[in-house]
Protein backbone atom coordinates (compact mmCIF):
# COMPACT_ATOMS: atom_id res chain seq x y z
CA UNK A 1 0.00 0.00 0.00
CA UNK A 2 1.09 3.55 -0.63
CA UNK A 3 -0.64 4.95 2.44
CA UNK A 4 0.53 8.54 2.84
CA UNK A 5 0.21 10.71 5.90
CA UNK A 6 1.09 13.92 4.05
CA UNK A 7 -2.19 14.40 2.22
CA UNK A 8 -2.41 18.16 2.89
CA UNK A 9 -1.02 18.90 -0.58
CA UNK A 10 -4.20 17.51 -2.16
CA UNK A 11 -6.62 19.39 0.10
CA UNK A 12 -8.11 22.72 -0.86
CA UNK A 13 -7.76 25.76 1.39
CA UNK A 14 -11.47 25.74 2.37
CA UNK A 15 -11.24 22.10 3.47
CA UNK A 16 -8.05 22.73 5.46
CA UNK A 17 -9.75 25.69 7.16
CA UNK A 18 -12.86 23.61 7.94
CA UNK A 19 -10.69 20.88 9.48
CA UNK A 20 -8.89 23.52 11.57
CA UNK A 21 -12.28 24.83 12.84
CA UNK A 22 -13.28 21.26 13.65
CA UNK A 23 -10.03 20.76 15.58
CA UNK A 24 -10.76 23.90 17.63
CA UNK A 25 -14.27 22.67 18.37
CA UNK A 26 -12.94 19.26 19.41
CA UNK A 27 -10.80 20.91 22.09
CA UNK A 28 -13.84 22.49 23.76
CA UNK A 29 -16.99 21.48 25.62
CA UNK A 30 -19.06 21.27 22.40
CA UNK A 31 -16.85 18.51 21.00
CA UNK A 32 -18.28 15.41 19.33
CA UNK A 33 -17.97 12.50 21.71
CA UNK A 34 -19.21 10.01 19.13
CA UNK A 35 -16.73 8.78 16.54
CA UNK A 36 -17.03 9.01 12.78
CA UNK A 37 -17.78 5.62 11.24
CA UNK A 38 -15.40 4.90 8.37
CA UNK A 39 -16.81 1.88 6.57
CA UNK A 40 -15.79 -0.15 3.56
CA UNK A 41 -14.85 -3.58 2.31
CA UNK A 42 -12.33 -5.84 3.98
CA UNK A 43 -10.89 -6.53 0.55
CA UNK A 44 -10.71 -2.90 -0.57
CA UNK A 45 -8.19 -2.06 -3.24
CA UNK A 46 -5.39 0.48 -3.22
CA UNK A 47 -7.53 3.50 -4.17
CA UNK A 48 -10.10 2.73 -1.47
CA UNK A 49 -7.45 2.05 1.18
CA UNK A 50 -5.48 5.19 0.32
CA UNK A 51 -8.67 7.25 0.56
CA UNK A 52 -9.69 5.62 3.87
CA UNK A 53 -6.23 6.25 5.31
CA UNK A 54 -6.27 9.92 4.28
CA UNK A 55 -9.82 10.56 5.52
CA UNK A 56 -9.18 8.92 8.90
CA UNK A 57 -5.80 10.65 9.23
CA UNK A 58 -7.30 14.10 8.70
CA UNK A 59 -10.30 13.43 10.93
CA UNK A 60 -8.05 12.16 13.72
CA UNK A 61 -5.79 15.23 13.35
CA UNK A 62 -8.94 17.30 13.83
CA UNK A 63 -9.70 15.43 17.07
CA UNK A 64 -12.28 12.91 15.86
CA UNK A 65 -12.18 9.25 16.87
CA UNK A 66 -12.88 6.66 14.16
CA UNK A 67 -15.01 3.53 14.45
CA UNK A 68 -14.98 0.69 11.92
CA UNK A 69 -15.43 -3.05 11.57
CA UNK A 70 -11.93 -3.65 12.88
CA UNK A 71 -10.69 -6.04 10.22
CA UNK A 72 -8.66 -5.64 7.00
CA UNK A 73 -8.86 -3.56 3.84
CA UNK A 74 -10.60 -0.20 4.23
CA UNK A 75 -11.07 -0.85 7.95
CA UNK A 76 -7.35 -1.45 8.51
CA UNK A 77 -6.39 1.56 6.40
CA UNK A 78 -8.75 3.83 8.35
CA UNK A 79 -7.47 2.44 11.66
CA UNK A 80 -3.88 2.98 10.62
CA UNK A 81 -4.60 6.52 9.43
CA UNK A 82 -6.32 7.47 12.67
CA UNK A 83 -3.65 5.99 14.93
CA UNK A 84 -0.72 7.37 12.91
CA UNK A 85 -2.30 10.83 13.21
CA UNK A 86 -2.40 10.44 16.99
CA UNK A 87 -6.07 9.54 17.20
CA UNK A 88 -8.21 6.63 18.33
CA UNK A 89 -9.51 3.76 16.19
CA UNK A 90 -12.26 1.54 17.57
CA UNK A 91 -13.03 -1.77 15.89
CA UNK A 92 -16.34 -3.57 16.33
CA UNK A 93 -15.50 -7.16 15.44
CA UNK A 94 -17.96 -9.83 14.31
CA UNK A 95 -16.05 -12.61 16.10
CA UNK A 96 -16.08 -13.63 19.76
CA UNK A 97 -12.40 -12.76 20.16
CA UNK A 98 -9.90 -10.27 18.79
CA UNK A 99 -7.69 -12.62 16.76
CA UNK A 100 -8.92 -11.18 13.42
CA UNK A 101 -8.52 -7.55 14.57
CA UNK A 102 -6.24 -5.35 12.52
CA UNK A 103 -3.01 -4.35 14.24
CA UNK A 104 -3.75 -0.60 14.30
CA UNK A 105 -6.86 -0.62 16.47
CA UNK A 106 -6.72 1.35 19.70
CA UNK A 107 -9.67 -0.64 21.02
CA UNK A 108 -11.03 -3.94 19.68
CA UNK A 109 -14.55 -4.95 20.70
CA UNK A 110 -15.35 -8.59 19.90
CA UNK A 111 -19.13 -8.99 19.70
CA UNK A 112 -19.76 -12.57 18.56
CA UNK A 113 -22.62 -11.08 16.54
CA UNK A 114 -21.37 -11.71 13.01
CA UNK A 115 -22.68 -9.18 10.51
CA UNK A 116 -25.20 -7.93 13.07
CA UNK A 117 -22.31 -5.88 14.42
CA UNK A 118 -22.84 -3.59 11.40
CA UNK A 119 -25.79 -2.09 13.26
CA UNK A 120 -23.52 -1.16 16.18
CA UNK A 121 -21.10 0.58 13.83
CA UNK A 122 -23.88 2.47 12.04
CA UNK A 123 -25.56 3.50 15.30
CA UNK A 124 -22.28 4.54 16.97
CA UNK A 125 -21.05 6.94 14.30
CA UNK A 126 -22.02 10.60 14.43
CA UNK A 127 -21.97 10.22 10.64
CA UNK A 128 -20.86 7.48 8.25
CA UNK A 129 -18.13 7.70 5.61
CA UNK A 130 -18.36 4.82 3.14
CA UNK A 131 -15.32 4.22 0.94
CA UNK A 132 -15.89 1.40 -1.51
CA UNK A 133 -18.80 -0.96 -1.75
CA UNK A 134 -19.96 -4.40 -0.86
CA UNK A 135 -22.96 -5.81 0.94
CA UNK A 136 -21.67 -5.13 4.45
CA UNK A 137 -20.94 -1.51 3.60
CA UNK A 138 -24.36 -1.13 2.00
CA UNK A 139 -26.05 -2.55 5.09
CA UNK A 140 -24.26 -0.03 7.32
CA UNK A 141 -25.13 2.81 4.95
CA UNK A 142 -28.81 1.78 4.81
CA UNK A 143 -29.04 1.55 8.59
CA UNK A 144 -27.35 4.93 9.01
CA UNK A 145 -29.78 6.53 6.57
CA UNK A 146 -32.75 4.83 8.27
CA UNK A 147 -31.63 6.31 11.59
CA UNK A 148 -31.27 9.82 10.13
CA UNK A 149 -27.48 9.92 10.08
CA UNK A 150 -25.50 11.73 7.40
CA UNK A 151 -23.91 9.18 5.06
CA UNK A 152 -21.13 10.13 2.66
CA UNK A 153 -19.84 7.79 -0.03
CA UNK A 154 -16.88 7.58 -2.38
CA UNK A 155 -16.20 4.71 -4.80
CA UNK A 156 -19.54 3.11 -3.96
CA UNK A 157 -21.09 0.27 -5.96
CA UNK A 158 -24.72 1.29 -5.56
CA UNK A 159 -26.32 4.68 -5.09
CA UNK A 160 -28.61 4.84 -2.05
CA UNK A 161 -31.19 7.63 -1.80
CA UNK A 162 -29.95 10.13 0.77
CA UNK A 163 -26.28 9.15 0.65
CA UNK A 164 -24.07 12.08 -0.35
CA UNK A 165 -21.53 11.18 -3.04
CA UNK A 166 -18.02 12.60 -3.30
CA UNK A 167 -15.55 12.33 -6.17
CA UNK A 168 -12.31 12.67 -4.21
CA UNK A 169 -10.86 12.93 -0.69
CA UNK A 170 -10.94 16.74 -0.71
CA UNK A 171 -14.65 16.83 -1.53
CA UNK A 172 -15.40 14.03 0.93
CA UNK A 173 -13.55 15.69 3.81
CA UNK A 174 -15.17 19.04 3.00
CA UNK A 175 -18.64 17.53 3.23
CA UNK A 176 -17.86 15.55 6.37
CA UNK A 177 -16.28 18.59 8.09
CA UNK A 178 -19.30 20.75 7.17
CA UNK A 179 -21.60 18.13 8.68
CA UNK A 180 -19.54 17.92 11.88
CA UNK A 181 -19.43 21.71 12.20
CA UNK A 182 -23.20 22.19 11.69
Amino acid sequence: MSLRADANAVLSVPVIEALERLAQRQRGPARHRQPVAVIGPGDGGLRECDAAYAVAWHLARAGMAVICGGRGGVMAAASRGAVEAGGIALGILPEEDDRAANEWLSVAVPTGMGEMRNAIIARSGVCLVAIGGGMGTLSEMALGLKWGKAVFVMYGDVSLPGAVPAENVDELLGRVAACLLA
